[in-house]
């Protein structure tokens, strides 16, 4: 638009010079030859083709100016343009990038919490394990108490004697006595021979030998009763039990018809164990015998 208006304005001071020189030549016209005229619009003419050619070269050169100011600024715009478009294409990468670190981090930090969620479960589980371990322990070890003290000798009285024996090795003398109490007497005499066989050098060993003669006694095994007795007799005289083992040899020997036999035994328990209840018994019999 500003080329256009000046080529009008351009055409325009040619017409006025052109009016100019036309109106200066008629005034002249008179002053001059039809020769002179002639050169006179020749050069007229020819100052008008240079003023025009001058105006053509001016405005040439000015559009020529304005295109490469256009271009310049085409140009300018463009790579301003392209930078925009290159910042932005660099800004979407950088925000595609961001977005897969924070994906990558959402599914490491899911990762972690999986993890730490796994861990808490396997500390709860080792907790558990621990607390049941420990009861298991405390039960072992209870079950362990249980059964040292079970093994471990006790002392008890028997007969007026303290002695240390095994908790088996009780249990098996009060069944066998709680036996003959029941007047169960063959159950008796298995629980006392069974005790002394595991139990040779039990201290229940006079108790039990008193106990199974009298068991042996109770069945009419006066033999073997007899026998039983003696034993007691040889390996514990001072015994508690030993005037009524004697006592009781003498009333086998009765069931037997061993007088003599008998009226010995009772003359031999007044002569050893004069101030026992069975010696006094043993005199009440030996008077009978007689």
């Amino acid at each position: 638009m500003k080329l256009a208006a000046l080529r009008i304005r351009s055409a325009g001071v040619l017409r006025l010079l052109l009016c100019g020189a036309l109106v200066q030549g008629v005034a002249h016209a008179g002053l001059f030859d039809d020769e002179e005229a002639r050169k006179a619009i020749l050069e007229l003419r020819q100052r008008v083709e240079a003023g025009r050619q001058a105006s053509e070269a001016g405005l040439q050169r000015l559009q020529s100016m304005i295109e490469a100011q256009r271009d310049s600024q085409r140009e300018a715009q463009n790579q301003q343009l392209q930078r925009g478009t290159d910042d932005n294409a660099q800004l979407r990468r950088s925000l595609v990038e961001l977005q897969n670190q924070i994906e990558t981090l959402r599914a490491e930090i899911s990762r972690l919490n999986g993890l730490n969620e796994q861990s808490l479960r396997s500390v709860a589980e080792l907790q558990r394990s621990q607390r049941d371990l420990a009861a298991v322990q405390q039960d072992i070890a209870r079950g362990v108490d249980e059964r040292v003290r079970q093994l471990e000798p006790v002392k008890v009285s028997v007969d007026g004697r303290e002695i240390q024996v095994e908790p088996a090795e009780r249990r098996a003398y009060e069944a066998a006595l709680a036996s003959f109490r029941a007047s169960d007497f063959a159950a008796a005499q298995t629980g006392f021979v069974g005790l002394m066989s595991r139990y040779p050098k039990t201290g229940y060993l006079p108790s039990a030998l008193f106990w199974l003669g009298n068991a042996q006694y109770a069945t009419r095994d006066y033999k073997e009763a007899i026998t039983n007795f003696r034993i007691l007799l040889q390996a514990a005289p001072e015994h508690l039990r030993a005037p009524e083992a004697l006592l009781s040899i003498a009333n086998c020997q009765i069931e037997l018809k061993d007088t003599r036999g008998a009226r010995k035994s009772l003359e031999d328990l007044g002569k050893a164990y004069p101030q026992s209840e069975a010696a006094q018994a043993g005199k009440e019999r030996l008077a009978r015998l007689r």
